[in-house]
């Protein structure tokens, strides 16, 4: 080609705009685009099933474009999720969908893979480092904040509210803290409701027969800020207390029974389907497709009780 026939087509190009289909070359070229799924085991677990729902219905979407994901499970102990940091250390790959369950580990580990140089996606909990990585889920601060106004809802007289922990061993995850948190500051935040007062229990999830009616003593109402609302809502059942208003999190079969019974109250759904499906899009995009995307994608605080649930699926 002629400068002069160069001249021309820079001319156009500047005049026109161009972009490089980047899609159409990676298709042409037959490239893979590895993301690891570093995730806690779901065998047991509905609300991560749901969150891998959410990942292979991304994976079927856009394995087409070349996108592969390789899975790295742990156990809920510290061993397994050690073991599992090393494979994932070493194995080379384009993109990381993390959940960071064990807090502190998962500093570490981040500060680690930081080396690698390569996007890393968080999902469920949201931990700060070194780096800015990207983050899918709900503000749970927010979701904490939520739940107190949800307790103080046409409440005039003296209310005792109950913080009910119930717990794993790895349960000091920043996304419980931050609910509690959040919680809390709701009520600082409105003075004028001097009328609620709080105490907390911390149970392990193994030594739920610690129950006993002394716990629920001049009880209101109950937040509980995981998954196990439904454990408080079958000892109220079976030792027939009424009138406790409970709020917790998560649509998993045993919340939804006691919601529909009109035992729990309120559940603040986390949505983790969606949340595995946004992680694979956002790699899809940053590596696939070499877009800019936000770090930070907030899933909207959704409120469920019992007259607005129903079990059909969402369309992502």
């Amino acid at each position: 080609m002629t400068q002069e026939n160069v001249d021309k087509v820079n001319a156009i190009i500047e005049k026109y705009g161009y972009k490089r289909n980047i899609l159409a070359s990676n298709l042409a070229l037959n490239k893979k685009f590895h993301f690891a799924i570093f995730l806690p085991k779901y065998e047991n677990l509905e609300y991560w099933k749901s969150q891998i729902a959410g990942i292979e219905k991304a994976a079927i979407e856009f394995r087409k474009f070349g996108v592969v994901l390789d899975y790295f499970f742990y156990d809920f102990d510290m061993a397994s999720f050690r073991e599992s940091v090393q494979k994932v250390l070493n194995f080379e790959c384009d993109g990381l969908l993390f959940a960071p369950v064990f807090y502190d580990e998962s500093i570490r580990f981040l500060k680690e893979y930081e080396k690698k140089n390569i996007p890393v996606v968080m999902i469920d909990s949201h931990i700060k480092s070194n780096q800015e990585h990207t983050y899918v889920g709900q503000d749970a601060f927010q979701s904490g904040y939520l739940a107190g106004r949800l307790i103080s809802f046409a409440v005039k007289n003296e209310r005792q509210v109950l913080i009910f922990k119930i717990t794993r061993e790895i349960e000091s995850t920043s996304v419980y803290l931050q609910r509690i948190d959040g919680f809390y500051s709701f009520f600082k935040d409105h003075g004028e409701l001097n009328n609620f007062r709080f105490s907390e229990v911390t149970i392990k999830d193994s030594g739920i027969d610690q129950l006993h009616m002394d716990l629920f003593s001049g009880v209101n109402s109950v937040f509980v800020p995981n998954s196990r609302a439904y454990i408080v809502a079958r000892f109220l059942e079976k030792n027939n207390i009424k009138g406790v208003r409970i709020i917790g999190y998560d649509l998993l079969k045993e919340n939804i029974e006691y919601l529909n019974k009109g035992i729990i109250d309120f559940l603040i759904n986390q949505r983790p389907e969606e949340q595995g499906y946004m992680g694979i899009n956002h790699l899809y995009k940053k590596r696939v497709l070499q877009e800019a995307v936000e770090n930070t994608h907030y899933i909207p605080l959704e409120i469920i009780v019992k007259e607005n649930y129903f079990p059909a699926k969402k369309t992502l």
